[in-house]
């Protein structure tokens, strides 16, 4: 197969490995750069130009774009779909999972367990608000932030309500969610390619800091998922119409919770932590799945 691997950096851990192995596997895999792409938008004959030359003779196309450039990149993936190119995630399932509010409403619409979460623009009435999700302390999160980045612990009611009324004053977006206090700071990374969970570890945050994010010094352990969690996570991803993705779950005292389905999970974690070799999982689903024209949306919302 002819792979394109759509990146901004091609030397970070998770693009050299699926490079690695599409080229062990006997795949010819190109780097692209997707914002120095432009496009031809033409009724059945759709262009896509890189550098000054055609992009032609794809079978499969690998997203890997950056949530600050999520507008672009999935323009340029959607055009690729209109080729016929075969997208590992396809542009709209990447779409609902970066936005944090409309995946939440998919997944809740779906059954699949998740924090109490409440959505409000209106600050007169953020005591109403702290009480739909049970009341302090809670977790505020902005909804266009990533990687940990823009979330806030508030741990009694003023606090909670001064932190509201500053988001707001900045007139951002905001969703507060209850605090799952029995997690103790540890969450599950569950890695679904296709209709499988092929590794998961459990991560556990730097000492005073409620995230768990590998990033900012959280440690990481291999761990075996129940049966329910395990089929909640595969839920989220299908929910979301992805073929990869990276599902967090919080262990709660009514079972697992989603906090978030990543739709460009990185690799260098869950490979280090389980020694699943997760590349190689991703390009055998490209081999067994990627044909032209298939490129039809899945899951709705």
């Amino acid at each position: 197969m002819k792979i394109a691997l759509l990146t901004r950096n091609p030397k970070l851990f998770s693009h050299q490995r699926l490079m690695e192995t599409a080229i062990a596997r006997g795949h010819d895999i190109v780097p692209i750069d997707y914002l120095r792409c432009y496009m031809n938008i033409t009724s059945r004959k759709p262009e896509l130009r890189y550098l000054g030359e055609k992009l032609m003779g794809f079978d499969a196309v690998i997203p890997r774009i950056a949530a600050s450039h999520t507008f672009y990149g999935l323009a340029v993936l959607r055009q690729f779909e209109m080729m016929g190119v075969y997208p590992l995630n396809e542009s709209v399932a990447i779409g609902r999972s970066r936005d944090k509010l409309r995946s939440l409403q998919i997944l809740s619409r779906e059954g699949v367990g998740m924090p109490v979460t409440a959505f409000a623009k209106d600050t007169s009435r953020t005591h109403d608000v702290l009480e739909i999700v049970g009341g302090a302390p809670v977790v505020i999160k902005l909804l266009e932030g990533t990687q940990g980045i823009g979330v806030v612990l508030a741990e009694t009611e003023k606090s909670a309500k001064s932190v509201i009324d500053a988001f707001n004053g900045v007139d951002v977006a905001i969703l507060v969610q209850e605090f799952i206090k029995e997690s103790e700071g540890r969450d599950i990374r569950a890695f679904v390619v296709g209709r499988r969970v092929v590794a998961t570890m459990e991560r556990s945050g730097a000492k005073g800091d409620f995230r768990s994010n590998l990033h900012r010094g959280g440690s990481s352990v291999k761990v075996q998922l129940t049966q329910l969690e395990r089929s909640t996570a595969l839920k989220a991803a299908r929910a979301m119409g992805l073929n990869v993705a990276g599902v967090d779950l919080l262990r709660s005292k009514r079972g697992p919770v989603v906090m978030e389905v990543n739709s460009s999970p990185g690799l260098e974690g869950i490979e280090k932590t389980t020694d699943v070799d997760v590349a190689a999982c991703i390009i055998e689903f490209l081999e067994k799945n990627a044909r032209p024209g298939k490129t039809r949306t899945r899951g709705k919302g």
